[in-house]
């Protein structure tokens, strides 16, 4: 039993290390290349870079993050493994991997990038005709696009009111913006895996974890004494947000199952 949990585990690891790599490469290039050190830009040779060590030509370090995504890749797929999704342990993973890949780079960059996008519509696709059928695939994709579409324009307008604010204040704007084109096709992404009625319950509930962490910030920033006026406008990535939602929808379902009809 004990050996037989070292596949899923090894699988995780992998897993990991594509994801570390997706998220290095592809914010920089927008394709698969050959990784370089972030703050130098030198190219890291690949026994280096596969054991997350310090640029050799400036000293740069990776970071925690690159081991915080293998640990959480262990476990998730030891997770999945005992308990899959009806869509399957691989595949299950794999979605799993795509989630992680927009998880990151929207946490560290604001970014929802075209090709993420374009791969995760064909996955949510796929997995949506496979699990949830044609229907409820294409309506929960079509009602997370346009329920992500309308708040993306209410999000326009706040950024206007929000830019004019600055301007009174003698601040100079700028092009933050509290919604991206990117969250809406992650929406309709979403949507396909969700279906429909899920997608609904699923923007709700990542629109109040990115609440509650709003909340939590602001309430640091105050007790820290770092708080400023212009705090309450630190706008934040809501991919991540979303991600997290759809994911404890698919893979936790058991204390969310009685909440949606």
């Amino acid at each position: 039993m004990t050996f037989a949990l070292l596949l899923p585990m090894l699988a995780g690891l992998v897993g990991g290390w594509i994801i570390n790599y997706v998220a290095d490469v592809l914010p920089i290039t927008r394709r698969l290349s050959r990784p370089v050190c972030a703050k130098c830009g030198r190219e890291y040779p690949l026994g280096s870079y596969m054991l997350f060590r310090h640029c050799s030509n400036c000293g740069h370090g990776r970071g925690l993050r690159p081991w915080i995504v293998l640990g959480i890749m262990s476990a998730i797929s030891l997770y999945t493994w005992i308990n899959p999704h009806r869509m399957g342990y691989a595949l299950g993973m794999l979605l799993v991997m795509y989630f992680a890949v927009v998880f990151v780079i929207d946490l560290e960059h604001r970014l929802i990038l075209h090709p993420t996008s374009i791969v995760g519509a064909l996955l949510g696709l796929g997995i949506g005709l496979w699990v949830n059928g044609l229907v409820s695939t294409l309506i929960g994709g079509l009602a997370g696009f346009a329920i992500m579409f309308a708040l993306y324009y209410l999000g326009v307008l706040f950024s206007k009111y929000r830019a004019g604010r600055l301007k009174a204040q003698g601040l100079e704007a700028d092009d933050e913006e509290a919604l991206g084109a990117g969250d809406v096709i992650l929406s309709g992404i979403l949507g396909f895996v969700l279906g429909w009625p899920f997608i609904w319950f699923g923007l709700l509930l990542g629109i109040l974890l990115g609440g509650i962490i709003g909340v939590v910030l602001i309430l640091i920033l105050v007790i820290s004494q770092r708080y400023r006026k212009q705090a309450l406008m630190v706008f934040m990535p809501y991919g991540p947000f979303f991600i997290a939602s759809a994911f404890f929808i698919l893979f936790l379902p058991n204390w969310i199952v009685h909440v949606v009809p």
